[in-house]
């Protein structure tokens, strides 16, 4: 089922679901971009093909907010404002280990495209993120973070390169069990809206299981 925040005749603002593409790939599971334009095809009867641009993304494994563009100049306009940083993207995490009450990353980040990993190196392109630590237990922090950038991979290589690698990341933390889901989910987004320049803000609950039902949201 697609949970719907906001619709109108230029944005579609959803909540992917955990564990699923957002484009084709190689798995060839269904991905979320083809079931949102069979959702729209349906909702309004369109013949033909539909136009749904992604402007985004997520990691598979994480859930959470993510806009679309019904439009190609919507698409154009929100790509723009994801290029010069005027998208605010927030996101909540637990990582292993106890982190700082708050402060910011910064780092190059290269992607090895045939493993499918980032790694920090001075070769890569710079990532920058905010956090502050909300509730710390059972030797696991949650954490706020404000992503200043949106590189592939970003929050789980930053924060697993200094040692608080997230709760059941399967590729960035080798303590992970198998079966375990990476605790990382967006949790906000703020953007202009693409016609009409309204600032709109949406955000949604994390999910209620482990690790997140551990801690206190303030």
């Amino acid at each position: 089922m697609i949970k719907v925040i906001y619709e109108d005749n230029h944005l579609l603002v959803v909540i992917k679901p955990i564990n699923v593409p957002v484009q084709e790939d190689d798995s060839e599971d269904l991905d979320f971009l083809t079931m949102l334009k069979k959702y729209i095809k349906e909702k309004y009867n369109k013949p033909g093909n539909v136009y749904l641009g992604m402007v985004h993304r997520l990691d598979r494994p994480v859930g959470g907010i993510m806009v679309f563009a019904k439009t190609s100049k919507s698409a154009s306009r929100l790509s723009e404002q994801i290029r010069t940083h005027q998208i605010k993207k927030e996101y909540y995490a637990v990582t292993m280990n106890k982190v700082l009450d708050k402060g910011t990353f910064i780092d190059k980040l290269l992607k090895d495209t045939n493993k499918n990993i980032v790694k920090v190196d001075e070769k890569g392109k710079e990532a920058i993120l905010d956090y502050e630590l909300i509730d710390y237990k059972n030797n696991m922090s949650l954490v706020k973070i404000n992503l200043k950038t949106g590189r592939s991979h970003q929050i789980r290589v930053q924060f697993s390169s200094r040692n608080f690698p997230l709760y059941g990341d399967q590729k960035y933390n080798s303590s992970s069990k198998v079966g375990e889901q990476i605790a990382l989910y967006a949790t906000s987004l703020a953007f202009l809206h693409p016609i009409t320049k309204e600032l709109l803000t949406f955000t949604t609950e994390l999910p209620n299981k482990y690790p997140w039902n551990t801690f206190n949201i303030k």
